[in-house]
């Protein structure tokens, strides 16, 4: 069993930045990808990043060149580094976890963005 705490969200102003974190406790040894989804009020929840094993990245392009997801060296948190905020960007961003057998979800951080 895996277990995902996201914290870092808050209100931050346009051009602002935020750092989220998302700390992985219990059968860490067993995930294979982790990511960072958003849902914003009214929309669906969308993929925003998401890495797997030690390098590798996915953005989606409404991101690229704004957001920066990392991992810590002993690989138990999981980072997004968010720059030059939008108030589109306003969401419940929610951290996961990809395992061999099964799939885990955090239970979400707010992240609003004013003008």
């Amino acid at each position: 069993q895996v277990q995902l705490v996201e914290s870092g969200g808050g209100l931050v102003q346009s051009g602002g930045s935020l750092r989220l974190s998302c700390a992985a406790s219990g059968s860490i040894l067993h995930i294979n990808a982790m990511s960072w989804y958003r849902q914003a009020p009214g929309k669906q929840r969308e993929l925003v990043a998401g890495i797997r094993g030690s390098a590798a990245t996915y953005y989606t392009d409404d991101v690229k060149g704004r957001f920066t997801i990392t991992r810590n060296n002993t690989k138990n948190t999981v980072y997004l580094q968010m720059n030059s905020l939008r108030p589109e960007d306003t969401a419940i961003y929610y951290c996961s976890a990809e395992g061999t057998l099964n799939g885990y979800w955090g239970q979400g951080t707010q992240v609003t963005v004013s003008t």
